[in-house]
Formats: structure tokens, sequence, C-alpha cells
């Protein structure tokens, strides 16, 4: 499984990459703290993956990474994506390198 650090993620962010993320975390999850990705719950996005990007790269993430890395594996062996990321440490990570203000739970 292909994955990102934080600080590589907000690089590629800032330099306007084409970068699609995906919050897989419950909705009192994301009302904690959010980096602004698209909100798709764990228990929905194999039923939506058709709104996964194919083009660029595709970061999921949850609060620590086993979530996004449980649903990444499922992705990748059920619909045989390609350029899908686990965002290492998940927003923790995030919020500890990129946000230190940003609130955790």
């Amino acid at each position: 499984m292909k994955s990102i650090t934080a600080l590589e993620l907000k690089a590629k962010l800032d330099s306007n990459e084409q970068v699609q993320v995906i919050d897989i975390r419950e909705d009192h999850e994301i009302m904690i703290s959010s980096i602004n990705g698209e909100h798709v719950p764990m228990s929905e996005i194999l039923r939506t993956h058709d709104k996964i990007s194919d083009e660029g790269i595709v970061v999921i993430h949850c609060r620590s990474g086993k979530r996004s890395a449980a649903v990444i594996h499922a992705l990748e062996s059920k619909f045989q994506l390609k350029n899908l990321y686990n965002l290492d440490g998940g927003i923790l990570a995030w919020a500890n390198e990129v946000d230190p203000n940003m609130e955790q739970y």
C-alpha cells in the first residue's frame, strides 16, 4: 500500500497538484477537525467508489491511518484502483506536523 506523510500532502496541496483528499471518518469526528477533504464515511465508501478520481493521486485518511488502510485495501482489491495513498498517521499526524492549532481528540 502506498502512503504519504502529512508534510508531503501539504506540499502537494500548496503546489496545486491534482490531489483528491477523502476523509472516511464519521460525522462527529469531522465536526472536531478537518483538512477540508471530501467526506465519505467508511460505511459508504465501497458503495460510492465511483466518486474516486482516476486522475492524480487520491489520499484517503481517518484519525490515525488504520481505518483508511483497511478501506484502501478493500478498494484496491475489489476495484483495482492504483492511485490510492494512505495518510500516514491520519489527521493526528496532520495536526502534529502541519497544523498544531488543530483540535484533536
